[in-house]
């Protein structure tokens, strides 16, 4: 049986059975939890009489409920537990050593990812999210945050509880609130090799993550995170860390998720459940503003133009020149009277209208109410009676909506694209002055479509079509989004995510010398004002927990090219040997390749093949003839799985960014720097996937700044 694992300071080494006695501690917390999930299950859910909708939200939230208590095996319930001093959280306890109060005197309470509580009401496990539970991350010696004695715990294999390590926070030493790592188990946990979907770091984070994690709110908080920062993390600790605190104002707006690709999603989705949150939606750009099917990938030229800032001015003058000049007056009848708004005030009521800037369906409607109170207050200077019924006939009368589809017409955004950008005349009015010819041409659609459905939509048009639908009907918004690998977002794509998070807040994750898109943001402080969240708050993480300094010091001989004003990430841990670079003869590297790959399987862990888009193909064929069994990242059938299906997946350079493999073989890294316009941040993205080990081949030179 392992031994407990003591640190330099902690307490006196623990009773031979307190192992034992942590592990039933363990057994028992875990019986309380299904108790409680059978509690919610057996509950009787009241039909509502007469109302079938709230019956069955009733029934809903009930299995949410006990959704969210589902025990997981892997995931321990708690991780850490907490001496204090005496008083701190209990006014009298029943002494012992259990719950409440130790046999010290010490306030004693484990940490874990949720709230647990027997039968009596009394808590087992606090949530790691509760205010008390901070201390378990930031308390040090010299600021021990009133804790004697902090202690976790590590696991092994199926959750099984293997060790614990004691620190005393009383007894005199270094403050290591800077650095992080300092205790075996935790270092241990930090870079336990890893197989399929990411994993919570709840049991690890780290002061300056903790900071970020429980950021208020309203604030929208902007993370620039190096490789194995943890950036992705934090995100989604804060979305359950909002969701504890903040739970009935966000219920109002909702939150979500926005992720580069589905491939990340999948990556993802195990984190929040594992924290016993079940109810955040997960989507992609593409699916958050698919009103159209994407079928085409953009030129470099055309995803930037169409990405560019100067679109929203394209579309809103092309929007507006809908409007037509009123040539009639309007004539209304009633009775044996007629009466007439001439042109000239149809012109001041649409005029006046327009310079609000109210959405343009909005602006139908009051024109319509404009109109009818033009022709009442005719009515009212000829001593005719007026009131609310009166004039709701008169804005339905015929000769009103006639004259107001006339001159304010029906929009449609998606056929509005299309037009604008099938006609070069058309485009060109509206870009007057603002896209040079060139750009004109490189926005067009391809081909000659007929219509919406037969376009050839590109992921960048997305963009378009949503600001041109906000322009007509303003979007609802949510109550916080998470926008991760933010830095590959165009300023259109900006507007499109910052018209949904109006009134709301964001964290915003990204590295700016991960970003591969044609439009990328070259600074923090312009995408921050295309989102509409100018105040937000910019917080830098350089510190890298995961990646060896070896790997990050190679792939950041890129820096200075991509990303010039960015400073080089700083590595936790050296691990030698975790760096190969090996050259092979032309034609051969997909075998070396395969080698490398057939020579990491024999460790632990997670295993990544990644090569530019065009070469996995051959690389996935070479790796199921050499009998190695290979996932496909992205495939059509069971994409989404591959990582947690096989521990040997094939990852097109592409897909590649947000992802984490112990073991990665990179395959000629020059052709995935030349496969597309921003080549070398890529490459930057795919030498940062490795946590334990990075094995480079090639038979083609080296870019550049890694030779």
């Amino acid at each position: 049986m392992p031994e407990p694992a003591p640190t330099p300071g902690s307490a006196a080494p623990a009773a031979p059975d307190e192992l034992a006695a942590e592990r039933a501690r363990l057994a028992a917390a875990r019986d309380a939890l299904r108790r409680m999930r059978e509690d919610v299950l057996a509950t009787e859910t009241p039909e509502v009489f007469g109302d079938w909708v709230s019956t069955q939200v009733l029934r809903q939230a009930r299995e949410m409920r006990a959704e969210a208590l589902a025990d997981l095996p892997g995931a321990p319930l708690f991780f850490g537990r907490l001496d204090f001093e005496p008083g701190t959280v209990f006014e009298d306890g029943a002494g012992g050593d259990g719950p409440g109060t130790a046999q010290d005197g010490a306030d004693r309470v484990q940490i874990g990812r949720r709230h647990v509580h027997d039968q009596d009401g009394r808590a087992m496990v606090l949530d790691w999210r509760a205010p008390i539970s901070r201390a378990f991350y930031q308390a040090t010696p010299a600021a021990p945050m009133r804790v004697r004695g902090r202690r976790r715990y590590g696991f092994g294999a199926g959750g099984e509880l293997t060790a614990f390590e004691d620190e005393d926070l009383t007894a005199p030493g270094p403050d290591t609130a800077d650095g992080a790592a300092d205790g075996g188990l935790l270092a241990a946990e930090i870079e336990r090799p890893r197989t399929g979907p990411m994993r919570d770091i709840v049991a690890t984070i780290q002061p300056e993550q903790d900071d970020l994690v429980r950021a208020p709110l309203e604030t929208t908080l902007c993370v620039q995170g190096a490789p194995g920062t943890g950036k992705t993390a934090v995100g989604l600790h804060r979305i359950a860390y909002l969701l504890y605190t903040e739970r009935q104002r966000l219920a109002r707006g909702g939150v979500a998720i926005v992720g580069p690709n589905r491939s990340f999603l999948s990556y993802i989705r195990n984190v929040l459940p594992a924290l016993g949150e079940v109810n955040v939606g997960q989507t992609t750009l593409a699916e958050l503003l698919g009103i159209v099917p994407v079928r085409r990938t953009d030129s470099a030229e055309a995803a930037r133009v169409k990405g560019d800032a100067r679109m929203a001015e394209v579309i809103r003058r092309d929007l507006w020149s809908l409007l037509r000049d009123p040539e009639e007056a309007v004539v209304v009848q009633r009775g044996a009277r007629r009466w007439r708004v001439y042109p000239e005030e149809l012109r001041e009521l649409t005029g006046e209208l327009r310079e609000r800037g109210v959405a343009y369906e909005s602006g139908r409607g009051l024109l319509e109410h404009r109109i009818a109170h033009a022709v009442l207050t005719l009515m009212e200077a000829a001593g005719e009676a007026c009131d609310d019924r009166t004039h709701d006939q008169v804005r339905r009368n015929r000769a009103v909506r006639s004259a107001v589809a006339a001159i304010w017409p029906k929009a449609d955004p998606v056929r509005l694209v299309l037009g604008l950008l099938t006609d070069p005349d058309r485009l060109a009015r509206a870009a007057d002055g603002l896209l040079t010819p060139d750009e004109q041409r490189a926005a067009m659609l391809p081909g000659r479509p007929r219509g919406p459905k037969s376009a050839r939509w590109s992921e960048a048009d997305l963009a378009l079509i949503d600001e041109a639908a906000c322009l007509i009907r303003r979007p609802s918004g949510l109550g916080h989004m998470v926008l991760d690998e933010a830095q590959d977002l165009s300023p259109m794509q900006c507007r499109a995510l910052g018209r949904r998070s109006q009134g709301g807040s964001m964290t915003i994750l990204g590295d700016i010398a991960q970003g591969t898109a044609p439009a990328a943001a070259e600074e923090w402080a312009v995408l921050l004002r295309h989102l509409g969240k100018e105040d937000g708050r910019l917080h830098v993480l350089d510190r890298g927990y995961r990646v060896p300094a070896q790997i990050i010091d190679f792939a950041a001989r890129l820096l200075p090219h991509i990303a010039p004003g960015l400073g080089a990430p700083v590595a936790v841990r050296r691990s030698p040997g975790s760096l190969t670079v090996q050259g092979a003869d032309p034609g051969r590297v997909g075998e070396a390749a395969v080698r490398a790959c057939r020579a990491a399987l024999d460790g632990e862990g997670s295993v990544a093949l990644i090569a530019a888009d065009a070469d996995i193909p051959a690389l996935l064929e070479a790796a199921r003839t050499a009998g190695l069994a290979p996932g496909l990242l992205g495939a059509e059938e069971g994409g989404e799985d591959a990582m947690e299906g096989h521990r040997l997946v094939c990852v097109p350079a592409s897909l590649a960014k947000g992802l984490e493999f112990d073991t990665v073989v990179v395959a000629e890294p020059a052709a995935i720097a030349a496969a597309e316009h921003r080549g070398l941040h890529r490459l930057y993205v795919v030498l940062t996937r490795a946590v334990s080990r990075l094995h480079v081949v090639h038979a083609d030179p080296l870019p550049a700044p890694l030779a």
